[in-house]
């Protein structure tokens, strides 16, 4: 067994959904059934894996630009943590709808967010009322909630990096609509063949996520 496949059994990257749950794009990617839940191929996965890397490592070396995406719950934290590490924009809240297919209008609003912020920072905002005050707090606390991560994207981005494209359908689609590269993190529920660069592994567990994240910060931060 090789390192990388130990190293991704040692932290539960094999373990699927249930059969009901199975879409069929990957089953090639299913070693067996055991309790009634699918076991992913972990020798595969390594292969997609590597396949990603090397496409990756192109964008890396061409000074691509990434847009990390990744909302649940369970690993948006992991997400940022590792745009930020390689200067990338990212997602981690919540996807809004248009944000590629409509960039030039979320464009607006991050910069508007930007513009508050700064304002603010500097003590250039005046309010009549205190109320006013709170009104413009509330909204940038809202603006960054929506596009804090994307705040320095001034242009499309190049490649788009999603931990699972199930959860995140809306944003794959709206990437493959312009012609984005996807490469993601998929679980035995997602359709693979949506996606350029899929990785069938556990893409809820924390270490088994982290994992193959650090894999690409190293490729990014090189």
């Amino acid at each position: 067994m090789s390192t990388r496949i130990q190293d991704l059994f040692d932290r539960g990257a094999q373990f699927g959904y249930s059969k009901t749950k199975r879409h069929p794009s990957v089953v090639p990617y299913i070693f067996t059934l055991k309790n009634r839940r699918d076991i992913i191929d972990l020798e595969k996965t390594v292969g997609l894996i590597e396949e990603a890397e090397t496409f990756m490592k192109e964008m890396a070396e061409a000074g691509k630009t990434v847009l990390f995406v990744g909302t649940k719950p369970e690993i948006r934290d992991l997400l940022r943590s590792t745009a930020e590490s390689v200067g990338m924009p990212y997602v981690d809240m919540r996807w809004v709808g248009g944000t590629l297919t409509n960039f030039s209008e979320i464009r607006k609003r991050a910069d508007r967010m930007l513009d508050l912020e700064y304002k603010r920072e500097h003590k250039e905002l005046v309010f009549k009322t205190k109320k006013e005050g709170l009104m413009i707090d509330r909204e940038i606390e809202k603006l960054n909630k929506n596009f804090g991560g994307i705040g320095q994207l001034k242009k499309l981005p190049d490649v788009m990096f999603v931990i699972d494209s199930l959860a995140e359908e809306i944003a794959v689609t709206e990437a493959r609509l312009l012609d984005i590269p996807v490469v993601s993190l998929s679980n035995t529920d997602c359709n693979i063949e949506k996606v350029n660069y899929p990785m069938v592994v556990n893409d809820t567990t924390r270490p088994s996520v982290e994992y193959v994240l650090d894999i690409f910060k190293n490729i990014l931060k090189k």
